[in-house]
């Protein structure tokens, strides 16, 4: 109760500041917090420079594409309640029993989430969503771009939607009465979920960084313009600019 009782408090704090940011102009936004976003920027470069990156790779050495495959599917099945949950506070019942649907389907005949069974066999294809989209519909505001320490780009919606989604998620509630477990699982379970992510779009950040004269300035347009497009098209919005789950483009 008291882990969700500070949940709650975060979450709160965080709407009350997107909603505040919402009053700033559009300029004022996009000049905000560029000292802070820097030094969180650079922070972030070595922390993947020094660890994620080398794990990646690691983890690329060791496995095949069809192991890598495996596991991306299994994390991406971990993720089919919170969809549940978005659509449903989406007022889409139907989507959201589609997805519980695919759920219990891949959990069981496709071996842990391993196998996209509901997708080809059962014509349930996956229907990713958020509560960043869920804020979306509900209308509340964006705001202003800031880096999250080992994250990334981020938004005070954005960021509203991940810590939502990350206590919505079933390894998180399945560990949460028991902190002996918990260490020992959901933690692990975060870092593979982001060596994964990292190992998918490795080849692609490394094109980007070698490419751009300021990366961090690339990485800001390319994130906002991601925003505004999935915004404007009425989509699901990432939380990380190019760097959808990798495990759409496998499924």
């Amino acid at each position: 109760m008291r882990q969700k009782l500070k949940l709650f408090v975060c979450l709160s704090v965080l709407t009350v500041l997107t909603s505040a940011c919402s009053a700033v102009s559009s300029s004022e936004q996009n000049s905000a917090l560029e000292t802070y976003n820097r030094a969180v920027y650079n922070f972030n470069s070595k922390f993947n420079q020094y660890i994620l990156k080398p794990a990646a790779k690691g983890y690329r050495a060791i496995t095949n594409t069809y192991v890598r495959e495996r596991v991306r599917n299994a994390l991406s099945n971990v993720k089919e309640p919170i969809f549940a949950v978005n659509h449903l506070l989406q007022g889409e019942p139907v989507n959201s029993s589609k997805d519980i649907a695919r759920f219990a389907i891949n959990t069981t005949l496709g071996l842990a989430g391993t196998y996209d069974v509901a997708g080809q066999g059962w014509n349930l294809e996956k229907n990713k969503t958020t509560f960043d989209s869920t804020l979306q519909i509900w209308g509340v505001p964006d705001g202003p771009f800031f880096m999250l320490p080992f994250i990334g780009p981020s938004t005070p919606r954005a960021a509203v939607g991940l810590a939502a989604d990350s206590a919505l998620n079933p390894v998180y509630w399945a560990t949460a009465n028991d902190a002996n477990i918990h260490d020992k699982i959901y933690y692990p379970y975060v870092a593979v979920n982001a060596v994964s992510l990292y190992e998918a779009n490795m080849d692609v950040l490394d094109d980007l960084e070698r490419n751009s004269v300021d990366f961090y300035a690339t990485m800001k347009s390319a994130y906002l313009q991601s925003r505004k497009a999935n915004t404007d098209d009425d989509q699901t919005v990432s939380y990380d600019f190019g760097m959808d789950d990798e495990e759409d483009e496998e499924e």
